[in-house]
């Protein structure tokens, strides 16, 4: 099996910053996408930033605040969140395309991390 561990999330002033992180670990052959979503209360989870091998696509909403990247080595992606605004808050998962020692390809999520924003 896989699991993903995010940590990070807290509680910020608007024009604050916070970094989220994700590990992966279990069987774990190769991870092909890693990515945050976020789920904020009454609305459906969105995507909100991917790096797909060294690509990386963000929300419009995200563009120019947000930034994305791996450590490949042990399987890890982070969120860099600045300039965060109370329209940020939400509950954030992460995401991950692995492929596993038995080749098969799965999708996983973290349990999620909580990021309030506040006014």
């Amino acid at each position: 099996q896989v699991q993903l561990v995010e940590t990070g999330g807290g509680l910020v002033q608007a024009g604050g910053s916070l970094r989220l992180s994700c590990a992966a670990s279990g069987s774990i052959f190769s991870i092909h996408d890693m990515g945050w979503y976020r789920q904020a209360p009454g609305k459906q989870r969105e995507l909100v930033a991917i790096n797909i091998g060294g690509s990386t696509n963000y929300a419009d909403s995200v563009k120019g605040r947000f930034t994305i990247s791996r450590d490949i080595p042990k399987n890890t992606v982070f969120l860099q969140m600045n300039s965060l605004k109370p329209e940020d808050t939400a509950v954030y998962y992460c995401n991950a395309v692995v492929e596993r020692w038995d080749h098969r390809k799965s999708t996983y999520w973290g349990q999620g991390t909580q990021v309030t924003v506040s006014s």
